[in-house]
């Protein structure tokens, strides 16, 4: 620093300033302090730093190993929130959603001093496992089951957006809509279910059965291979885009057009569902928002200020996103 104080002509303390972002330094100063110190390629020494202000300045992010859209998109979402708000990023993978490996990325973490957590909760084992965190290290869970959940959550309306899609079938004049679960021990898809159920009952539509197994292609192949043999399916809301890709599989091999005898919904908007054959109508997740609602929500927890009290649990809406997929019943 004193190097670089030297060569903009300014004291040591300004140079602190700057790094610091204090308001009280002149634009030009800040300018000749930045030039000095990239012509001398000068780091924070980040080591020192955290032993003078007790924060590392690093947060922990806790996933799980998947290809799954949805969390691996929630991953990139807070850890893009986190390094635009200048936060370094550590991040522990566990193999299994089990309360014992979620615990040991907690340990783990916690060995690397890092400053909070934000933690993939698809399962209650994560949300449980954080509730074991050291005392004063402040924990955020990304999904979940919300209010019911003992740490701070940031979750989509999962029933919300389940409601949006079976309305806008039904609002086509289908009769009902049959729905193809995801796995029965994720929050969500038991949310998305809820969503469907009520909508269905609030309109006095027949409440089709509903079978669960996992978020795969597969798994809609082989519930639309059953769906369309059924003449009486005109519309289904699948958990998730993957599921409806096989569905649409299934009814394409089956001789059912889709939408002119079949119309589906799915869940998520992956990047492909546009160009999906036909164009997917799904229900959008934003994982950006969802990943800078969880910073904020960390930090808010993390700040020791007089500002009135951080919320516990914070809900982003989903959005219907119509295309080519749905349409009106045959007659």
């Amino acid at each position: 620093m004193r190097d670089v104080a030297k060569l903009a002509g300014v004291s040591h303390q300004t140079v602190s300033r700057v790094l610091n972002e204090h308001p009280n330094v002149k634009q030009e100063t800040r300018t000749r302090v930045l030039e000095a110190m990239q012509s001398l390629n000068y780091r924070r020494n980040l080591a020192a730093r955290t032993l003078v202000t007790r924060q590392s300045h690093t947060l922990g992010l806790i996933g799980f190993e998947t290809t799954l859209f949805g969390p691996a998109s929630m991953l990139y979402g807070i850890e893009d929130a986190a390094r635009a708000a200048g936060y370094l990023v550590s991040i522990a993978t566990v193999r299994n959603l089990e309360r014992r490996e979620v615990l040991e990325a907690v340990d783990r973490l916690s060995q690397h001093a890092v400053d909070g957590i934000i933690a993939i909760a698809p399962k209650p084992a994560v949300t449980n496992g954080l509730l074991q965190a050291p005392g004063g290290l402040y924990c955020v869970a990304v999904g979940g089951a919300g209010e019911t959940d003992a740490v701070p959550t940031v979750r989509v309306d999962n029933a919300a957006g389940a409601r949006l899609a079976t309305q806008h079938l039904l609002g086509l004049g289908h009769r009902t809509v049959h729905h193809v679960g995801g796995p029965h021990d994720w929050p969500e898809a038991q949310e998305r279910v809820m969503g469907w159920r009520d909508t269905l009952y609030k309109a006095g539509a027949v409440v089709p059965p509903v079978a669960f197994d996992s978020w795969t292609a597969e798994w809609g192949y082989r519930r639309g291979q059953e769906l369309a043999r059924d003449p009486e399916v005109t519309a289904v809301f699948c958990a998730n885009d993957r599921i409806a890709l096989g569905v649409l599989r299934a009814l394409h091999e089956a001789g059912r057009s889709v939408p002119r005898d079949v119309s589906i919904v799915g869940f998520d908007d992956m990047p492909d569902s546009g160009y999906f054959l036909p164009p997917l109508t799904t229900v959008r997740q934003d994982f950006a928002e969802l990943g800078r609602r969880s910073l904020t929500l960390l930090l808010q927890h993390m700040a020791d200020t007089d500002e009135p009290e951080a919320p516990a649990h914070v809900v982003v809406s989903p959005e219907l996103v119509v295309r080519g997929s749905t349409a009106a019943p045959p007659r």
